[in-house]
């Protein structure tokens, strides 16, 4: 291992639940039909995916303006806090003093960096890569290879921590070995969760010992 590749939401922020209740109050705001599996399609879409889905489900805005609108909200939500999941910081510390870290998230860049600048985590990343960043968001693997590119590191030299469906493809497409820690609320789907390298109940057991 000679890198080590986090995702952000799921894996470090607890932010399934704030993106679900403000994408959800959104549709309802404006229109739209929330469906039963809307949260785990949504889940690892890019900004541009993800938008012009909500756009489908009958929301009565252009994707632009939505994106715009629950981007807005979800920063004022990280700006009163940020939901870190237990042992977040200490390991992103603890990793970092073993290998160079990157970040390969589907959130907007915005949101990226207001959750690191909130958490005072940002210090610890070398590379950090939104999906709007990269043409393809997440099961593709275009994100987690931009980090590891960033990195300067093949992709089989990295390590990539990740919880949903979505992220799990996308690192295991990039080549990655990947470490899942599911969300016990977000549970992966089990084809997903078998492309895994290793998985974890917590964070907490997540050392470059175990790697």
């Amino acid at each position: 291992m000679k890198a080590c590749i986090f995702d952000l939401d799921g894996v470090l922020v607890d932010s399934e639940p704030v993106w679900e209740e403000v994408r959800r109050a959104y549709v309802s705001a404006h229109g739209g039909v929330w469906q039963d599996d809307t949260q785990s399609r949504l889940m690892g879409m890019s900004t541009q995916e993800w938008s012009a889905y909500l756009h489908e489900l009958g929301v009565a805005r252009e994707p632009e303006a939505i994106a715009q609108g629950v981007v807005d909200e979800m920063k004022a939500r990280y700006h009163r806090g940020v939901p870190l999941l237990p042992g977040a910081a200490e390991a992103v510390r603890r990793m970092a003093a073993a290998v160079p870290l990157g970040l390969a998230s589907s959130s907007p860049r915005a949101l990226i960096d207001a959750v690191l600048a909130e958490t005072g985590l940002g210090a610890h990343f070398t590379v950090t890569v939104s999906t709007e960043e990269v043409e393809r968001g997440k099961p593709a693997p275009d994100g987690y290879l931009a980090a590891a590119s960033g990195l300067g590191v093949e992709p089989g030299e990295c390590v990539a921590v990740e919880d949903s469906s979505n992220g799990l493809r996308s690192a295991h497409a990039a080549g990655m070995r990947v470490v899942a820690i599911p969300h016990p609320a977000y549970p992966p789907a089990a084809d997903a969760l078998a492309l895994a390298w290793k998985v974890l109940p917590g964070l907490g057991l997540l050392t470059p010992e175990a790697l």
